[in-house]
């Protein structure tokens, strides 16, 4: 029986791989809708839903590969499906207060991926340094850490704020290294994201395992391929 390799370290992606970000927002999201009263504008909701997610998943994947800013990504994702309302003057201040409430509402939520507190401790457990690796906005990652009991298993927290640089940039893994010591051949990236987590990791010669939650089409042999694939949060505890 092939021996496993032994990993030190676990750098481990937070939204959508451990706290159900996309659960919880739609959540927030619906919240949103209604303290604003947007029934006013929107004949259903579902078109102001469907604008929003379209320009959220756009605007992150912009944000990573630092093609935008921050504040652009904050008003932009709220521009966009304002814009699909009648008589809605969407204002940049509209924008902001709109984004500053849907945080508000996002950061409270407990909203755990399947399994993720039995993962969690079972790592911690098995005596892996656990570092949180995330893309998140500094001050709302530690309010959703709070909401979900996670913090407590983290060693370190990196975030992209504090990095200077996004996933899945050297920048950011170089300084994910620096801050936690933990050095790239005991090193494990843990993420539920293929450009962010498990190629921006392959890029600086960590292994990876992909938490496949979103199906994406691996192909056997692929020289982009993880280093593991599940498709459950509690499949890893197999491997590690």
């Amino acid at each position: 029986m092939e021996n496993k390799k032994v990993y030190k370290d676990l750098f481990v992606d937070f939204d959508d791989t451990l706290y159900d970000t996309h659960g919880n927002a739609v959540i927030a999201l619906s919240e949103t809708y209604e303290d604003y009263k947007l029934e006013r504008y929107f004949d259903e909701p579902k078109v102001f839903y469907d604008a929003y997610w379209e320009a959220n998943i756009d605007l992150w994947s912009r944000y990573s590969k630092g093609e935008i800013t921050r504040d652009y990504l904050i008003v932009e994702r709220f521009r966009r499906p304002l814009s699909e309302g009648r008589g809605l003057d969407v204002s940049e201040q509209l924008c902001l207060e709109m984004s500053d409430k849907f945080l508000e509402h996002c950061s409270c939520k407990p909203g755990v991926v399947e399994g993720a507190h039995e993962l969690m401790e079972y790592l911690h457990q098995k005596g892996y340094r656990m570092h949180m690796t995330s893309n998140g906005f500094h001050e709302v990652q530690y309010k959703k850490l709070a909401a979900c009991g996670l913090r407590e298993y983290f060693d370190t927290i990196v975030l992209s704020e504090d990095a200077g640089a996004n996933k899945p940039s050297k920048a950011f893994f170089d300084y994910a290294f620096a801050k936690t010591g933990a050095k790239p051949e005991s090193t494990l990236m843990i993420g539920d994201n293929m450009a962010t987590d498990i190629q921006g990791a392959m890029s600086v010669e960590i292994d990876t395992l992909l938490f496949n939650r979103w199906q994406y089409d691996i192909k056997s042999g692929d020289p982009e391929a993880p280093t593991y694939l599940v498709s459950k949060l509690l499949d890893i505890k197999q491997i590690l």
